[in-house]
């Protein structure tokens, strides 16, 4: 009967040790992802990137992050949500932002800058349809009322 209780007892100590090794490990897999957002993204993609590309390139990712971004706090709302956040966005996430990153290095070191937007266009107001003068009325027309002089 001890022999069994102390089996019993054992079991129980690995059970909770396994359990809290699990449990290190898995908070060590959260934080890791963000120092390795580079892992997923190519060092050289953008190094013969002139700056127009690298303008468009900026801001795509930028876009694409936000997008992810929003998708990933929308997933979180619902039953399970993190799970899910984590397993359907979060690779895409970190591989977008090792590009930014990148993209981010190689504008540096070109000395890149930011394109002024162009200025709007100062487009003319049509001209207002004139009136036809009282005298000038077109065959079998009707007046319409405020039409005349006073």
């Amino acid at each position: 009967m001890t022999d069994r209780i102390s089996r019993c007892k054992f079991m129980q100590t690995a059970g909770l040790g396994a359990l809290l090794l699990l449990g290190l490990a898995l908070s060590g897999c959260a934080q890791m992802s963000d120092g390795m957002s580079t892992a997923f993204a190519d060092p050289a993609q953008y190094d013969l990137y002139d700056c127009p590309q690298l303008e468009k390139a900026r801001k795509a990712l930028a876009t694409r992050s936000a997008e992810l971004q929003g998708l990933m706090s929308k997933a979180e709302t619902g039953f399970a949500g993190p799970v899910v956040a984590e397993m359907a966005y979060r690779n895409d996430y970190i591989a977008i932002r090792g590009q930014s990153r990148f993209a981010e290095e190689a504008w540096q070191r070109n000395k890149c800058r930011e394109t002024p937007p162009a200025p709007a266009k100062m487009v003319a107001p049509a001209p207002a349809k004139m009136a036809a003068p009282a005298g000038r009325a077109k065959k079998g027309a009707k007046p319409r009322s405020g039409a005349d002089v006073y």
